[in-house]
């Protein structure tokens, strides 16, 4: 059996991991199992110096120690990986994945890969996020080809926040964000609770919705080879990473 590792900065919606992993058993009778290490987090503050120090590669690597033996390992913050752009981004997973010994990813390249892998060029961001934060991963999205046509933001500064909204409220977060133009919805932020709504925020909007905890999961069992596909997880674990 598989294990992917997840790398998650302090406490909020790390409780989405387990319920992904009783919907992966659900659907499959068994699967991969999803270890969560938490990392430190000095100041809760979706803050750009704060974000950094979040993911600081000495961070990282005591989080990647406490993991054990695992298939593939995601630094799953989005907030503390886009915001270095996308060079420093890429050098941080690659110094994650030399001190874990497995394929490594963040949950910012996360959402790329996954647009790409749904052939998605246009989106919509409902962000969490203050608005200059929002604003870096508008950047980093262009990086790889993906417009987006709509930004909203609620302003949030702590993840400890972020972690207390609803369904409800994530809905209308959702909706409230859309566009006619865009092919999907994204939630950027690994605090906010998404991993039980999946299938309702898609069918709420009428279109694929992407969501920090629900990408790196997919990333993780992509990185470790799980080619299989799955329901009640959105669209996007309904089709095999690789098309295969």
């Amino acid at each position: 059996m598989r294990s992917i590792g997840f790398l998650y900065p302090g406490h909020s919606a790390e409780d989405d991991y387990p319920v992904a992993q009783r919907l992966l058993h659900a659907d499959e009778g068994t699967g991969p199992e999803l270890v969560v290490a938490h990392t430190e987090m000095r100041v809760d503050a979706h803050r750009v110096d704060a974000l950094r120090e979040i993911g600081a590669d000495d961070v990282l690597a005591e989080g990647a120690r406490r993991l054990g033996p695992v298939s593939s390992v995601i630094w799953a913050c989005t907030s503390g990986s886009f915001v270095l752009g996308w060079d420093g981004a890429s050098a941080q997973v690659g110094a994650l994945s030399a001190v874990a010994g497995v394929p490594a990813s963040s949950t910012s390249f996360a959402f790329t890969d996954a647009a790409a892998r749904l052939g998605v060029t246009r989106v919509a961001v409902a962000a969490t996020y203050p608005d200059d934060v929002a604003g870096d991963f508008v950047a980093f999205l262009a990086t790889a080809g993906v417009e987006v046509v709509r930004l909203s933001s609620l302003g949030i500064v702590t993840a400890a926040e972020v972690g207390t909204l609803g369904r409800d409220r994530v809905l209308e977060l959702a909706a409230a964000g859309d566009h006619p133009g865009a092919q999907a919805v994204l939630l950027p932020d690994t605090a906010l609770h998404t991993m039980a709504w999946l299938d309702d925020l898609e069918r709420h909007l009428g279109k694929s919705v992407l969501t920090a905890n629900q990408v790196s999961i997919w990333q993780g069992l992509r990185l470790a080879g799980d080619r299989a596909s799955r329901t009640g997880l959105g669209s996007l674990l309904t089709i095999p990473p690789d098309g295969t």
